[in-house]
């Protein structure tokens, strides 16, 4: 089997990069595509796989709107080399065009729920795979599974936190450090969202510099003051430095989930709902806060428990009982697939199960 992947954010190399691994060790064929965005060709290079960089990434809607005709012929002129017998993605708009005239089966794992990119997409694509959190439905080319995207990638089945990353980072035995994570509100789902202000970011750095090191991870340049707290290690060493952190406190979803996977406490700032916040909101592994308001209050708490720590990791771990191992899942869809959607549609509890 020959399988085209689009990657539109670097989550989404982390998404896919062991179902690719075990799909090429099984003897099948997967090919990348992606855009200069943040460090997706940094993370491709990084995990040896193949791939075509297509561009630079379009901030402004008119860019959006170029950048969806252009993607699209250039990923049509690769698939006519490549020959791919399905495509995949994090709903992915480029690929519409050579699944639609190669006649491919088009895949979507969702779970962001930005309506006019789902729009665009949904009439175009085959099956869309989301979490059973997920809140949002789509008609019966939608599939749950009962797990996180971000269990593709943090499970322990592949990922095991390495702690030379504090020395890595300059920190010392026994000193604390948080990571901070800031947007950059260009994104199509960020349309009507605002962030944090620069002096609650710097009322944030004040308090928490006050008991450790401070690292920031941002989309957007870091204005010059904040420059000297930027992350300097490469970006696949990131999860590694959220596993071993006492604390993360951003706006971005994704880095707020993976510190729920991996039993860091949490603090996420968006105005935005999502359902699979809510439900890890419920396991205690993430403390969501629409408005700043009451931010710097629960983190003067967080760092006043000296056990934080342990009992975040005992909160995940519960979690981790109660889901599925998301790679074998997708592996096993998209090997078996149609199939699979037929089978899975007709018995939506299978898979549904832990199968740690």
């Amino acid at each position: 089997m020959k399988i085209l992947i689009d990657i539109g954010h670097p989550a989404h190399v982390h998404l896919f990069k062991n179902f690719a691994r075990q799909m090429l060790v099984k003897g099948h064929q997967v090919y990348f595509t992606t855009r200069n965005k943040e460090f997706e060709i940094d993370l491709l290079n990084h995990e040896n796989l193949p791939f075509t960089n297509l561009g630079k990434h379009y901030k402004s809607w008119q860019g959006k709107i170029w950048g969806f005709l252009k993607y699209n012929w250039k990923i049509l002129k690769i698939s006519l080399e490549f020959k791919p017998d399905l495509y995949l993605s994090h709903g992915s708009v480029y690929t519409l065009l050579s699944s639609f005239f190669l006649r491919r089966p088009n895949i979507s794992l969702e779970d962001t729920g930005n309506k006019e990119q789902i729009n665009l997409y949904l009439t175009f694509t085959n099956a869309v795979i989301t979490s059973n959190s997920f809140p949002y439905k789509y008609g019966n080319k939608q599939i749950f599974y009962n797990g996180y995207h971000e269990l593709a990638y943090l499970h322990p089945n592949y990922f095991i936190p390495d702690p030379k990353v504090r020395e890595e980072l300059g920190v010392l035995e026994k000193q604390k450090y948080f990571i901070l994570r800031f947007v950059s509100w260009s994104a199509s789902h960020d349309a009507g969202q605002v962030g944090l202000t620069n002096e609650q970011k710097k009322d944030i750095i004040k308090i928490l510099t006050k008991k450790g090191k401070v690292f920031i991870s941002s989309e957007a340049p870091l204005p010059s003051d904040f420059e000297i707290f930027s992350f300097p290690l490469t970006p696949e060493r990131m999860h590694h430095a959220l596993a071993m952190a006492n604390l993360y406190v951003g706006e971005g979803a994704t880095m707020a989930s993976e510190c729920a996977m991996l039993g860091t406490p949490s603090i996420y700032i968006n105005t935005q709902e999502a359902g699979v916040i809510k439900e890890q909101e419920k396991y205690g592994l993430i403390y969501h806060f629409r408005k700043p308001d009451g931010v710097l209050d629960k983190i003067t708490e967080i760092l006043e428990n000296e056990k934080i720590k342990e009992i975040q990791i005992t909160k995940r771990n519960l979690m981790l009982k109660e889901k599925i191992d998301v790679t074998a899942f997708l592996i096993w869809f998209i090997e078996n697939y149609p199939k699979s959607f037929d089978l899975i549609r007709t018995n939506p509890s299978i898979f549904q199960i832990s199968n740690n």
